[in-house]
Order: C-alpha cells, then structure tokens, then sequence
C-alpha cells in the first residue's frame, strides 16, 4: 500500500518513453516508473486512454491513470476528464479526481484561473484546499522546471516537484 511514503521524503518519477512515440511523434499511453532516491522500484503508473483522443487532444486528453504497488495492487486511482489547457479557460480548467483505495474519492487537484503562473489547489474529499502549486512563468520542453508545492493560504513553501 502507500505506508511505504511515510518513512521517506522524496519520491522520483521517471516516465518511460516508448520508442513508437519517440520516432514518430504518435502519442501513447504514458507510463512512469515511481522509485526512491536509491533507485528502488516502488510504484508503477499507467495511462488509460482512447487512441483518438490521444492523437487529437494531445496533453490536454481524459484518461484513468492506476498506480500499483510492487505487489501489483492498485494503490492509487486518477481520473481526468477533456478540459482546457490554458489557464485563461475559468468555465473548463483541468481537475483530476484522486481515489485511494480505487473508489474511495480522497481529493481533487483543481487549476485556477492565473495570468502568470500555473496554480493549482489541492484539496481533500470535502473540497477543502489542503496545498497549493504555484507552476514556472513558462515551461519549456527540454529545460528542468519547478513546481512550489506551498501551504493552504499559498504563505510558505512546503515542498517542491521538479520536472
């Protein structure tokens, strides 16, 4: 299960990359390897979505995303539907619903409406925002970007996710 998260404060997430796509720019179904700073396997994520949507929608695509365990079990369930990409959209900014165990709704991450920076709140079962992500002014593709993972009220910074 997730107890293993409560003895360590870092996690890595490497997403595999399949060679079909790496050739020929044809979207598929992601997947990462989630491990521990010593390189250790711990979790395994996969992508589930439509091919068509993949091709048309690009990042902005629905999909469940299953994260198990080394035992196969599924720890972590996400699930996001077709929403906009651009933060200016208020009426259909991105919201994934997170579930652990799978059908037990445990909180939502929720982009808000910004001009600048990408935020994001992360909020529990009942709505509440329990973190906030401030994103990088711009994300460039090929360049090493960071996320402010920060408390409730956006006052101080509790972690960080780099990509």
């Amino acid at each position: 299960g997730l107890e293993y998260l409560t003895q360590i404060d870092q996690i890595l997430v490497h997403q595999q990359v399949e060679l079909l796509e790496a050739v020929t720019g044809w979207e598929t179904e992601n997947k990462y390897r989630i491990r521990n700073t010593l390189g250790q396997d711990i979790y395994f994520a996969a992508e589930r979505s439509n091919c068509c949507v993949r091709q048309y929608c690009g990042p902005s695509r629905p999909f469940a995303m299953s994260i198990v365990d080394n035992s196969q079990r599924e720890v972590i369930h996400l699930e996001r539907p077709l929403r906009c990409s651009s933060s200016l959209c208020f009426c259909c900014l991105q919201h994934i619903e997170v579930q652990s165990p799978p059908g037990t709704v445990i909180g939502y991450i929720d982009q808000k409406v910004s001009l600048v920076y990408p935020w994001f709140s992360i909020k529990d079962a009942d709505g509440e925002t329990q973190l906030k992500i401030k994103g990088p002014c711009c994300a460039c593709k090929w360049c090493e970007v960071e996320f402010e993972v920060l408390s409730a009220d956006g006052t101080q910074q509790v972690g960080k996710i780099t990509k």
